[in-house]
């Protein structure tokens, strides 16, 4: 059967293959339907089962119908054995082809691709089909036992889960996931149900974890994705400087990376500037009050050359001695030292000897007086212009925007009143 894959996924760096075959249990579609507090379709009696009941009305214009009520005010309009509904209306769904099909299900939101997988067989296998799940979004959901288990292999390469009450995935086999691009941001889930999703995934190339407990097992999981690109583990709790002196070595293409506001101890700090990708181009490093020391920006300047943005905000150790080593960046365009309360504004002004700086982030540090004055003295840096940061993470904005990382997810749960 030919496929159709959607155009949204970026071609670049993707390596999905197309072979997948799935073999659908027809009891399942009940129970993630069910999973999701979705009710689920009530079957119609034989012979109806491929024409929809919207279809049936639909043969009978409004105004066709008025004349009939005139000419026959008891006329009533009965179902018609399939085979004669199918010879005059001249519609058959079973006469469409499955690439028209496909097509005519790309269309659908999730609810109701699940719904008219249980219409019959075909639709059902067609509404499975690979190519129809590549996106999928369940932000903000309670995911009871089995929903993750039972959609995520289905082919998806893009979930969006954040802010989610996820259950056991309960997978019923081993294999790897295809799953390219996963945000599991703020979530509800416990480590060891975490762990078994993250396990299956090998192909990640960006993931997000901001704000969840982790473990040991859940960083030697991520490691297995050696293909990992941005990495976002901010405000993540619960793992060893060990097994993040690992995942740092296996990850060696990271380009970009937040590790802020973490459980940090002073042996976490050296072993992520010690090991940190020499790819990296932005880094936020923020929140590490008393453990991130000057030396600590002089090793990872000399491992990370090419940092275009970076991110040292809470950081209060750190003084103006530190200015000679961002002056070595000869990329530097963003810098954010907001409440690094050892600088002081006369000290900023040492920044405009780098030239490819572009924006410079400085709340709580620089008084409304000493702003303008910095403004008037850096014409060419913008100052104070964006309090939150966007290294690594997938959303950034609106509560409306529903990309990661640019990519628009299409399954998706349309308003509150679909669960």
């Amino acid at each position: 059967m030919h496929r159709r894959h959607l155009q949204e996924i970026p071609a670049s760096g993707s390596n999905v293959s197309t072979s997948f075959t799935w073999s659908w249990d027809p009891t399942k579609t009940s129970e993630i339907l069910s999973g999701m507090g979705v009710s689920v379709l009530k079957k119609e009696k034989l012979g109806s089962e491929n024409t929809p009941q919207e279809l049936l009305v639909s043969l009978y214009p409004p105004q066709k119908r008025q004349k009939l009520k005139e000419k026959d005010k008891d006329f009533v309009i009965a179902r018609r054995p399939r085979l004669l509904r199918e010879t005059e209306s001249g519609v058959s769904w079973d006469a469409l082809p499955d690439e028209l099909l496909l097509e005519i299900f790309a269309y659908l939101h999730l609810i109701d691709l699940l719904k008219v997988s249980q219409v019959c067989k075909r639709w059902q296998r067609l509404a499975f089909d690979e190519s129809l799940w590549q996106t999928l979004d369940l932000t903000g959901k309670n995911l009871l036992p089995g929903v993750i288990g039972q959609l995520l292999p289905v082919g998806v390469t893009v979930f969006r889960c954040p802010r989610s009450c996820i259950g056991k995935p309960l997978f019923k086999n081993n294999r790897p996931l295809r799953v390219q691009h996963m945000d599991l941001s703020n979530c509800t889930v416990n480590v060891a149900d975490l762990h078994n999703i993250l396990c299956h995934c090998d192909r990640l190339q960006n993931l997000s974890l901001e704000g969840l407990v982790l473990s040991d097992d859940i960083i030697r999981s991520i490691a297995q994705n050696s293909s990992l690109v941005r990495l976002n583990i901010s405000g993540c709790s619960r793992f060893s400087a060990e097994a993040l002196e690992m995942m740092l070595i296996s990850c060696s293409g990271l380009e970009e990376f937040n590790l802020s506001w973490c459980d940090f101890t002073a042996d976490h700090i050296k072993a992520a500037v010690s090991h940190i990708s020499t790819n990296i181009t932005q880094l936020n490093f923020s929140g590490y009050r008393q453990n991130l020391q000057i030396s600590d920006i002089k090793s990872l300047v000399t491992r990370c050359p090419y940092l275009i943005h970076l991110d040292l905000s809470d950081s209060a150790m750190l003084k103006p001695e530190c200015f000679q080593y961002f002056r070595q960046l000869i990329c530097l365009q963003h810098l954010s030292l907001s409440r690094c309360y050892q600088i002081s504004p006369a000290d900023l002004l040492e920044l405009g000897e780098i030239p490819t700086l572009r924006t410079l982030q400085a709340f709580g540090i620089v008084t409304d007086s000493s702003l303008q004055l910095l403004k008037e003295t850096l014409p060419h840096i913008k100052i104070n212009c964006s309090h939150f940061t966007t290294i690594a993470r997938p959303t950034v904005g609106s509560k409306k925007n529903q990309e990661i990382w640019g990519i628009k997810c299409r399954l998706t749960l349309r308003n509150p009143s679909d669960l």
